[in-house]
């Protein structure tokens, strides 16, 4: 069953004057303001026809890469102040396009974008691997996301242990220093042999201990399970399977390694708080119908038999809370057509649990190797694609830096004709949470609205309600003008709106009306 919870019923009634707010209802008490005679009830609104324009809910995030500098920061070296300032305009520039999510690369090859005890500072910091920048940036990486009503995921690459494959190069402590026999060289690089039960005890620890310590939202994989094939090169990891294999075929003993991991990692995150979610950005092609009757009809690389990641298996087990399949192509490619893909992945969860997510190739747009992608209206179209299906929960671009440069103006296309409005998060009732405590004490101060804090709140909704006081707030973000952390929100114009409570997995509170006045 998905997660579609019924969006709340028609808010309590409320009576507002001047700047006094007031709301109505089972529990609800007049106040200072009201007459000791209780006003008659407003009649309920009609229902709204949901607009599928504006929808309430739908994820809208950006991936932030660390590894090789590629989105931030921008070089190795830089001072905190810098470092923080480009963190910062990033996020600036995904707040103004209405995106509520970022998925920052804290592991980008067994190195730490934190402070740890069990992997050494990342080299992408000061450009010495092991060296101690001064600070602990991820505190304030998920700090600056909550200011602006953003979740935080935190991006973990599982297998990669370093981009060069001397061991004797890597800085002290690191754990393929102390453990050479966990690793694998491979097409110049170091992997961790995903057959090794203490390779995954490894990977589960490192990735507890950040869920543990950080206040992160959600624990996040790209699509590098083993490592893409290299021409020419073989992956040693014949030793661990004649040790562990138990008579499996190879191919089928890494993709159980692979779903071990995975299933270990979800348990442990979410024993740890069950709040977090889990997911996974496999790539795009899980196989062609040449492999399998069950595939898409592609002819791409299969997933499933190249880097041995079967996300069907994950949605059918549900071991991950989204899947988030990295689908770079564009309409009418001859190998993986985008519309193609598109309906795989939403016939690939329908029924289960497991939300679907669209990884977005913005870093395409402009490409002169497909036509496709020189057209600026291109992106868009996938969007309007990704709306047509019900099982799509959202999107993610990748990445940053084309955030920030807006090749053909296409982001700002998106966000013109998609995002023209504020979105909540999907919900996702397996992960608990529950509507904090309405906002009381709402008032005005000519445009200036504020309320105290309520319990459970991460961050708040501001509504404005239409001069025809047609409320459709129930059923879509039409009427939606912001998601503020801070218990108050400066208006743009003069009348009349509602404020309600999010907790931090956007279950929503019943509604206060308050009244704002010209300044």
């Amino acid at each position: 069953m998905r997660t579609a919870r019924p969006l709340l019923a028609a808010t309590a009634l409320a009576i507002a004057t001047t700047s006094a707010a007031y709301v109505w209802g089972p529990d609800a008490k007049p106040g200072k303001a009201a007459s000791a005679k209780k006003p008659a009830a407003a009649a309920p609104a009609a229902a709204c026809k949901p607009d599928a324009r504006y929808p309430k809910r739908e994820l809208r995030g950006v991936w932030i890469a660390t590894t090789t500098n590629l989105d931030w920061p921008s070089k190795a070296g830089l001072s905190k102040a810098k470092q923080q300032a480009e963190y910062v305009k990033i996020l600036d520039s995904a707040a103004r396009r209405n995106l509520n999510a970022v998925f920052v690369q804290v592991r980008p090859a067994s190195d730490a974008l934190y402070k740890s005890s069990l992997e050494p500072w990342s080299q992408y910091l000061t450009g010495t691997a092991g060296k101690d920048p001064g600070w602990d940036p991820l505190p304030f990486l998920i700090d600056e996301a909550h200011k602006r009503g953003m979740e935080f995921h935190a991006w973990f690459n599982p297998y990669r242990a370093s981009y060069s494959d001397d061991i004797a190069k890597l800085p002290a402590g690191h754990p393929a220093k102390k453990h050479p026999g966990w690793t694998v060289k491979y097409g110049g690089r170091l992997y961790y042999n995903p057959g090794l039960p203490a390779v995954r005890d490894h990977v589960t620890k490192v990735i507890t201990d950040v869920v543990g310590r950080y206040d992160v939202d959600g624990v996040h994989f790209d699509d590098y399970f083993y490592p893409y094939p290299e021409a020419g090169a073989t992956f040693d990891d014949a030793a661990a399977f004649k040790k562990y294999g138990k008579g499996q075929k190879l191919a089928d003993w890494r993709r159980s390694n692979v779903n071990k991991l995975v299933e270990q990692v979800d348990q442990a995150v979410h024993r740890t708080k069950n709040h977090v979610k889990f997911g996974i950005s496999p790539f795009g092609i899980w196989r062609n119908t040449s492999n399998d009757p069950r595939g898409s009809k592609t002819s791409g690389m299969s997933a499933y038999d190249s880097i041995y990641a079967d996300a069907r298996a994950w949605i059918k087990a549900g071991t991950v809370d989204y899947v988030l399949p990295q689908l770079y192509w564009p309409r009418g490619h001859k190998a993986a057509d985008y519309r193609t893909l598109v309906r795989w992945w939403s016939d690939a969860v329908k029924g289960s649990d497991v939300q679907l997510y669209i990884g977005q190739g913005l870093y395409r747009v402009g490409s002169k190797d497909d036509r496709a992608w020189t057209k600026p209206g291109e992106l868009a179209a996938q969007i309007g694609l990704n709306r047509d299906s019900k099982e799509i929960d959202g999107a993610v671009y990748f990445s940053a830096k084309q955030l920030l440069t807006n090749p053909l103006g296409a982001m700002d296309r998106v966000a013109k004709t998609y995002y023209g409005r504020p979105a909540l998060l999907p919900l996702m009732e397996e992960r608990g949470g529950k509507a904090p405590a309405m906002p009381a004490g709402a008032k005005a101060d000519g445009t200036r609205l504020s309320w105290k804090p309520s319990d459970g709140a991460r961050s708040y909704a501001i509504y404005q309600v239409p001069k025809s006081g047609k409320d459709c707030r129930t059923t879509d973000a039409r009427n939606l003008v912001a998601v503020v952390s801070d218990p108050s929100y400066t208006v743009k114009s003069p009348g009349t709106y509602l404020v309600t409570a999010l907790d931090r997995l956007h279950n929503e509170s019943k509604a206060v009306k308050v009244k704002a006045d010209a300044p």
